[in-house]
């Protein structure tokens, strides 16, 4: 009975020092417990209005009907709590050197913006505005080789004529000459040292097309190319090496595991590559160890020693992802690599990291571009982009990879036309009571 009444009078004092307290709280305005962002709002709702750049057609017609239009599409698109202004500017400057901002009109819901309010500003351009950009030439021929007498492989979803032909629009603009390298004959003249069209040789950039196969033009199938003790072509795969570095080339490997395979759908059209695909001969990881050691200058000797791991993700370098918006390239940062190369290359075979185009995962590389430099000096002879990443290839990766090592400048022009940006600012406040 005893213990009975002094929960009860636990029970009172605690109900009744509850009572007390809520007496003297004071709570907050639900505006001030669940604050809304006018400045957030503001922005969001001017991008949700520019989506199809229906904003800028409207900003530059003013016109009347569009613009009561405009009203209509703000009142729906803001809480009913909130007001809005919105003003246009008219961007211009003088002596080229400071803008200036005339206002052009306006446009509210209300008198006033009620009792708090910010802003947010939006830059919109003329439909009849162009804008162009010259870029700096790289003082390098382009190879991009689209044989049509090889085929490719872990290039599913492309043929090797797609990708050059993608390639060439995202960056012969930026090279003093490119060659599309079309047959095996054509690239067995450029590994001869003889141009296609009076270009130079020295220090070009060779795009392979083919993923993890290489094309293989005549003559190099036999003595110069086959390994007879080994029935391999690795012994091909290290002549291109050499070639590289003889040349200072830039290789390029598109996508896997570079040099795996080698095709020739005349010279090999009875043979598959265990897959299905005819006029292809399997090389295997001999083929990347021997062209290895052929940028390095090493003697030819038949390796099959695997050189790679696998990563389910793997992320671009901030180098790299810095220099997307500057070249307007955009893959996806988060990418996935079956065929990271180990570090141990480097020391092995005197190669030197000149970009991580993807950031190091324990002792791989997902991709990066790698320069052969001879102990104790400091000229480059020869380099090599590998991007082990899993089919299907993203040309786009191949591109920023060496935009991003070379940095050629690009020099911005003008607008073509004058008057062609203003300045949308909206103004929100909030109204009524908490």
């Amino acid at each position: 009975m005893m213990r009975s009444v002094e929960i009860l009078l636990v029970i009172i004092i605690l109900a009744g020092a509850f009572i007390v307290a809520s007496s003297f709280a004071v709570l907050p305005e639900p505006r001030q417990a669940s604050p809304v962002n006018l400045r957030r709002l503001a922005l969001t709702t001017l991008q949700m209005l520019d989506s199809n750049h229906e904003l800028g057609d409207i900003v530059f017609s003013d016109n009347a009907t569009l613009l009561s239009g405009l009203q209509v599409a703000l009142s729906a698109s803001l809480p009913p709590d909130v007001v809005y202004n919105l003003t246009v500017y008219e961007v211009g400057n003088a002596q080229g050197i400071v803008q200036l901002y005339a206002p052009v009109y306006s446009i509210s819901n209300a008198e006033s913006l009620g009792v708090s309010s910010d802003a947010s500003s939006y830059y919109v351009t003329s439909s009849n505005a162009t804008f162009t950009f010259t870029p700096e030439k790289i003082n390098s021929t382009l190879y991009i080789l689209n044989c049509s007498d090889a085929n490719g492989w872990w290039i599913t979803g492309y043929t090797a004529h797609s990708l050059a032909e993608d390639l060439y629009t995202l960056l012969s603009q930026y090279f003093v000459k490119t060659i599309i390298v079309q047959n095996t004959a054509q690239l067995g003249q450029i590994l001869n040292g003889t141009s296609l069209q009076g270009e130079t040789l020295q220090n070009a950039v060779v795009i392979n097309t083919c993923g993890e196969a290489v094309p293989i033009p005549a003559g190099y199938y036999t003595t110069i190319g086959y390994d007879a003790a080994r029935s391999s072509y690795a012994n091909y795969t290290y002549t291109l090496g050499h070639k590289v570095r003889v040349y200072n080339w830039t290789w390029a490997s598109i996508v896997g595991y570079p040099f795996y395979y080698v095709s020739n759908t005349a010279t090999f059209n009875s043979t598959q590559n265990d897959w299905g695909i005819y006029g292809m001969r399997q090389v295997s990881q001999a083929g990347l160890n021997a062209f290895l050691r052929g940028i390095a200058n090493q003697s030819y000797s038949y390796d099959t020693t695997d050189i790679k791991s696998s990563f389910p993700v793997v992320y671009l370098s901030n180098s790299v992802v810095g220099d997307c918006s500057y070249y307007g390239i955009y893959p996806s940062r988060s990418q996935t690599s079956t065929r990271a190369l180990s570090t141990s290359i480097q020391s092995a075979y005197n190669l030197q990291v000149g970009l991580y185009v993807f950031d190091q995962v324990g002792n791989y590389l997902p991709g990066a571009i790698y320069n052969h430099v001879f102990v104790n000096s400091a000229d480059i002879t020869g380099s090599f982009l590998a991007l082990g990443l899993t089919r299907t290839p993203d040309i786009r990766v191949t591109a920023i990879s060496l935009l991003s090592y070379f940095k050629p400048n690009r020099y911005p022009s003008v607008y073509s036309a004058s008057e062609s940006s203003r300045l949308v600012v909206l103004q929100l406040g909030l109204v009524g009571g908490g």
